[in-house]
């Protein structure tokens, strides 16, 4: 039986891709004392406007990355929009972050990069 997963995408800075990759590309960093939740987007348009329009300004270059979580994992969150009808993310709660990241199927993908 296959696994069903979500496939979600995360626009993410320079200091962010370090840490992913530095996990060999399976984990993401925990969060910063101000950063209480963790928010990956629902579709790589979004996500690419977070990565180009605050990414760039903020340092200098953007990643939007791809990666698939267990639906059974996600369920038991809601999608929040945030914005217009595409603007679409989940807020996992810092605390839940690793188990979130043990609920990564394969790799996490660069998928794009804006500078």
């Amino acid at each position: 039986m296959a696994i069903e997963t979500v496939q979600l995408w995360r626009p993410t800075g320079p200091e962010e891709l370090q840490l992913v990759e530095a996990s060999a590309w399976r984990r993401w960093p925990p969060r910063l004392p101000d950063q209480p939740i963790f928010y990956p987007v629902l579709n790589e348009d979004y996500a690419t406007k977070i990565a180009r329009d605050w990414n760039v300004p903020a340092s200098g270059v953007g990643h939007v990355t791809r990666f698939a979580v267990r639906k059974s994992f996600l369920d038991r969150y809601e999608v929040r929009q945030v914005g217009g009808q595409t603007i679409l993310e989940y807020w996992i709660p810092a605390e839940d972050l690793e188990e979130f990241n043990d609920n990564l199927v394969g790799p996490i993908e660069l998928v794009a990069t804006y500078r």
